[in-house]
Formats: structure tokens, C-alpha cells, sequence
């Protein structure tokens, strides 16, 4: 019998979900892209979807994760705040940290590979 370690992680506050790999994908195609309606298209998310995530999100974190540049001649955009940047890497950072320590304790305690 061969098992797999596989396990989900995300920063909740208040019980509620604030920070996960959803959000981290959609700020990282925010950053390439420098448009939230661009990277919520990539996944099939609608704007409005992709806009209440980020304000609901902003909202129990305490802080803005995008800058919103409205319209004008070459259209608006978004691009990322320094304190998402932030996050984004230290939660990348965190979620690789608990893969190796995951990974060695399944290996430990499982006897596997």
C-alpha cells in the first residue's frame, strides 16, 4: 500500500480564512498582469468575484493588498501593495518550510521513500 502525505494550508484571523494559495495565485497574476480583471479571466472568475475577494480579504487582514488605478486613456489597472508583497513571500516562504517538515515527518513516522 502506498500512501501520500497531502495537506492544505492557509492563515485564517478571527476564525475567518485571510491568506492561502487562492489569493497568493490571483496577486501573483496581478503582479505579472497589472490588472485584476486580466488575472481573475485566467482562472475563470468573474471581476466581481475577484474584487469582493479582495476587499474581503483587505478588510480581516487590515490592510490594502492592491493599489486600483482608475481608467482614464489607457484604462486602469491594479498593482500589488508593499505589505501584500510582503505576505505573499512570507506565507511562499512558511508553506515551503511546512512541506519539508511535513514531508520528513511522514517519511519519519510512515517509513516511506
Amino acid at each position: 500500500m502506498i500512501l501520500k502525505l497531502r495537506y492544505k494550508l492557509w492563515l485564517e484571523k478571527d476564525g475567518e480564512k485571510v491568506f492561502g494559495d487562492g489569493p497568493l495565485d490571483i496577486l501573483h497574476r496581478v503582479e505579472r498582469t497589472g490588472s485584476l480583471r486580466q488575472a481573475a479571466e485566467e482562472i475563470n472568475m468573474s471581476y466581481s468575484q475577484a474584487w469582493n475577494l479582495m476587499k474581503d480579504l483587505e478588510k480581516r487582514l487590515g490592510f490594502n493588498l492592491l493599489k486600483r488605478k482608475v481608467g482614464g486613456e489607457r484604462g486602469g489597472g491594479s498593482e500589488i501593495t508593499e505589505e501584500a508583497g510582503e505576505l505573499m513571500i512570507k506565507f511562499k516562504m512558511f508553506r515551503n518550510k511546512a512541506k519539508e517538515s511535513l514531508n520528513l515527518l511522514y517519511k519519519e513516522i510512515f517509513k516511506e521513500g
